[in-house]
């Protein structure tokens, strides 16, 4: 094998654009099943545009009162259905229903996070002078925004791009991954019946080519995007000449969570296997390497793993209640696969193997490697639940090897003194920096985003309302009053 899998969605290569009237149909499967679940239309990119184009402008001259009542009214519409949600959610991503139920919470909370975000963040600020008259800063909406959603959390990461920006006063076309449209159709539904608009929030199921319409399409102000590096960097290439548009990249992580001193080695190892193999390590957030004091190794690897082999993956509805489900289809178990036997090539030692039960359902057991003697680590986001394992002498060791990383979305420490977490902080690059906690589930009522090839400085959470509005100064007096003292005849 010569490159190990990546995860790669919503809009492709940056090449020629290929016509959406080539696929007029789009379907999805339930990953734990390989059964169909939803068949519809793609989305007629042009005819969206022109709607959410006409739509703007009433949109926008709403009062914001308005705006923000109706996203109240969708996390009302959210409860009132929230088991069908969280189902659907479970059937289309393979997540066990306790995590799907997760995630509907989260998108309720979302509702309330960016009103307060956007009252804090995009406030109306006023300077009086008596001679200059006043200096006012307002906010505006962007126009028509384009929001690319992921298949993992397919209702609350495009949510938390969709709600801050119809609160600013945006229309949004929202593209699902291509992987989770039935989550995508609903949560739009659930919008309208609040009240928002059909034109206002508008669905475009599709695959790449739709993505690609999408993005280059002359009618649209913005991009919001979550999901893949590769993706990203295609969309920020082709949008590079356009600075007239925005563009917000939410990417992955090669994240690294790094264990010193602590006795709390039973806490350590339930943080290692949260932050792994959650959502079966298809999280922008999840640890992908777990970096070790040398004295700290064999303690913690041996309680890592026993943990590790007790994980129950299995469906969705399955009982006794699964700890992971699957991952999204057999394509990415088949490039996790090869991943795995690509690091035990080159130098890496299995802790725990990667087990496939079933050769045409794509569910993975949790996987442990050491790859300390790789010459060559590779730094790319292997989206499932493989955790590499690094081993390290000093402190400096240890920070020096978590910024080994072109990406830099999330870094936590476990254990340690408080100095050393200070020092942890100040010397990791990442966007979020967690002491004893896990790596996974940043609060929303910050910033989430990160750096290098982790975002472009324009993280979502509590800070999505910075990028839905664009600031407006204004010097105002009631009168003309002016005078030209020097330079007249």
């Amino acid at each position: 094998m010569e490159r190990l899998s990546t995860r790669d969605e919503a809009v492709a290569s940056p090449g020629a654009l290929p016509r959406a009237a080539a696929v007029r149909e789009l379907a999805s499967y339930e990953p734990a099943t390989g059964v169909e679940m939803w068949r519809g239309r793609v989305g007629d990119v042009d005819d969206l545009v022109e709607r959410a184009r006409r739509a703007f402008p009433t949109w926008a001259a709403q009062p914001l009162s308005t705006r923000m009542e109706l996203v109240r009214r969708f996390a009302n519409e959210v409860r009132k259905d929230a088991e069908a949600l969280a189902a659907t959610i479970a059937r289309e991503t393979g997540k066990p229903m306790w995590e799907a139920h997760a995630e509907v919470e989260s998108v309720l909370a979302k509702v309330e996070i960016s009103i307060r975000a956007y009252a804090d963040r995009t406030s109306q600020r006023k300077l009086d002078s008596a001679l200059q008259g006043t200096m006012a800063v307002r906010h505006k909406p962007h126009g028509v925004l384009v929001v690319l959603g992921p298949f993992n959390m397919p209702a609350h990461l495009p949510g938390a791009h969709i709600v801050p920006a119809l609160i600013a006063g945006n229309t949004v076309i929202f593209k699902p991954s291509e992987k989770a449209p039935a989550t995508g159709e609903l949560l739009a539904r659930l919008l309208h019946r609040a009240g928002v608009p059909a034109a206002v929030m508008q669905v475009c199921p599709g695959g790449p080519a739709e993505g690609q319409m999408l993005v280059a399409h002359d009618g649209i102000d913005g991009v919001l995007f979550t999901g893949s590096a590769n993706t990203g960097i295609s969309i920020n290439r082709k949008l590079a000449a356009r600075p007239d548009k925005l563009v917000a990249l939410e990417m992955g992580g090669n994240n690294p969570l790094v264990v010193w001193d602590t006795p709390k080695l039973t806490d350590a190892a339930a943080i290692v296997v949260q932050s792994a193999f959650a959502s079966a390590g298809q999280r922008c957030t999840a640890a992908r390497r777990l970096i070790v004091k040398d004295s700290m190794y064999e303690p913690l690897l041996a309680e890592v793993k026993a943990l590790a082999d007790r994980v129950i993956f299995g469906a969705p509805f399955d009982s006794p209640t699964p700890f992971m489900g699957p991952v999204i289809d057999t394509m990415a178990a088949d490039g996790l696969t090869e991943s795995f036997l690509y690091l035990l090539g080159h130098g890496g030692r299995a802790i725990k193997h990667l087990v496939r039960p079933d050769e045409s359902l794509p569910f993975l057991s949790p996987a442990i490697i050491d790859v300390t003697a790789m010459a060559d680590r590779p730094d790319v986001e292997l989206f499932g639940p493989i955790l590499q394992v690094v081993r390290v002498g000093d402190f400096d060791e240890a920070i020096a090897e978590a910024n080994a990383t072109r990406f830099g979305l999330v870094a936590a420490l476990i254990g340690g003194t408080p100095q050393e977490y200070n020092r942890f902080w100040g010397g990791v690059r990442a966007g979020i920096v967690n002491w004893n906690r896990p790596t996974i589930s940043p609060s929303h009522a910050g910033p989430v985003g990160g750096t290098g090839l982790s975002g472009n400085h324009r993280p979502t959470g509590y800070y999505a309302a910075d990028y839905c509005a664009y600031p407006v100064a204004s010097g105002e007096m009631e009168q003309p009053r002016a005078a030209i003292g020097v330079g007249l005849r």
